[in-house]
């Protein structure tokens, strides 16, 4: 900041090189007491000589001396009061008058993203507690009580907290003991993490349709892909829906099968009043920044066997005994959360319901600003009570990727459905017939889903684009 003071008694030539120097392009003018008489910048010296001033001409005081300060130990409120269109620059200056640093606000176009944490509750006083326990890795009460409340909001009766949502998957296969030489049953519309888990553990998928209402897994198409090497079934609840778990679980009773729910996007929907994750051997969460409740990274698998649980623990920490520290009794993972992290989804899942309801309540606002026929919203099941993750409806296919464009340009995030797994190369050989599935995906869109939205900015940009 040195090199941004000078004297008043200084040419306009002079002053451009002080200018020059500061990277915000700014000179403080003070006097041969080192008193603040005020500030120029860059503007303002290029108005002086479009009005005729001579570069060795000296400033004169009512060149610089309209300007706002700020007192050392005045709030940050008042600075930012003080800012307005005109005024980015404040000097803050000592009770004697002299110059000790300045505040500077940078405007920035608002962005809308599509999704963002809810942090508003005890994250920071968990989080704080977690790291003055000095316990920040994969042990701490935060880890227990995460587990345990967090299997209770799911209608189960262990929880076994995770790195991430796609091992929780691994997990589950794992300890399910499914690998080569089987076949997991998996939708087409979903994300590539419930897939890669089952070819990671040397299993083979079978990729099947999904049902054109509920865009979850199709019953139908399950029974049809189902041989003598199939293990077990993924249905995912996708984008807050319930799949149809009546015919899965009576599906997978006839003949046999592990049913792994997936429920990544759909943290407390429910099925006939019973929550998801509650029907599977095991069901796995995400709690990835953009899901429902977060803990930044992280996952879990909950169940309602002891024995499975008890197995999940000891793959999850590397194989190792528990009643016997580094005696491994089989080959495992590092999966672990940290009590950091189950710090966060404590305070998350305190206000899981509260954020439910605004999502809800976002979806509802959507709804009364788009009142459109070529819209087509996410139904709603008479057995299922579905929950908002990310505002979801479909619209014309030519018009899907021109909407988000538009969107974009004012600085809105909008995401385009899943690709389906059976369009990329990489699974294409794993899929049977999934004509419904592309269909959905081709015109899927999830519009931003927070607090801080401007319904009617949206709604002019989708009508401009439907009707174009």
């Amino acid at each position: 900041m040195k090199n941004s003071i000078c004297n008043k008694k200084t040419t306009i030539k002079e002053i451009l090189l002080f200018i020059n120097a500061d990277p915000a392009g700014i000179a403080f003018i003070v006097n041969d007491n080192s008193i603040l008489c005020g500030l120029i910048t860059d503007g303002d010296i290029r108005r002086l000589l479009i009005s005729g001033r001579e570069l060795d001409s000296y400033l004169v005081e009512n060149d610089y001396s309209n300007y706002v300060y700020a007192i050392e130990g005045q709030p940050i409120e008042k600075l930012l009061n003080e800012v307005d269109k005109k005024v980015r620059i404040i000097p803050i200056i000592s009770k004697d008058g002299k110059l000790i640093d300045y505040f500077r606000y940078e405007h920035k176009t608002h962005f809308t993203p599509v999704a963002e944490p809810s942090l508003k509750g005890n994250e920071l006083k968990y989080v704080t507690d977690a790291l003055l326990s000095t316990w920040i890795s994969s042990k701490g009460i935060y880890l227990d009580r995460f587990e345990k409340e967090f299997s209770t909001f799911c209608d189960t009766n262990y929880g076994v907290a995770t790195s991430n949502g796609t091992v929780s998957i691994h997990l589950a296969l794992k300890a399910l003991e499914i690998g080569e030489g089987d076949e997991v049953i998996v939708p087409d519309l979903t994300f590539a993490a419930t897939i890669n888990p089952v070819i990671l553990s040397g299993a083979k998928p079978v990729i099947v349709d999904i049902d054109k209402n509920s865009w979850t897994i199709c019953p139908k198409k399950i029974k049809k892909a189902i041989s003598s090497k199939t293990k077990a079934i993924i249905p995912v609840h996708v984008y807050g829906q319930p799949c149809d778990m009546d015919s899965i679980m009576k599906i997978a009773n006839e003949h046999n099968l592990y049913v792994i729910e997936d429920c990544a996007e759909a943290h407390g929907a429910t099925f006939k009043n019973k929550k998801v994750g509650s029907f599977g051997d095991i069901s796995t969460f995400s709690f990835f920044g953009n899901k429902i409740i977060t803990t930044g990274e992280g996952g879990m698998c909950v169940t309602n066997s002891e024995k499975l649980f008890n197995k999940m623990k000891v793959l999850r920490d590397h194989g190792m005994d528990p009643k016997k520290r580094y005696w491994h009794k089989e080959i495992g993972f590092n999966y672990r959360m940290t009590n950091l992290q189950a710090a966060i989804g404590c305070a998350q899942l305190e206000k899981i319901n509260s954020i439910l309801e605004s999502h809800k309540k976002i979806e509802d606002n959507y709804k009364n600003e788009l009142n459109d026929s070529n819209l087509e919203w996410q139904y709603n099941s008479e057995k299922a009570n579905r929950v908002v993750w990310l505002v979801s409806l479909l619209i014309p296919a030519d018009k899907r990727d021109l909407l988000i464009a538009q969107l974009q340009t004012k600085n809105i995030d909008a995401r385009r459905f899943f690709y389906c797994l059976s369009e990329m190369p990489l699974y294409e050989k794993y899929a049977l017939d999934c004509n419904i599935s592309k269909e959905i995906s081709s015109r899927g869109i999830n519009l931003p889903t927070i607090e801080d939205i401007d319904y009617k900015l949206i709604r002019g940009i989708v009508e401009d684009c439907i009707n174009s």
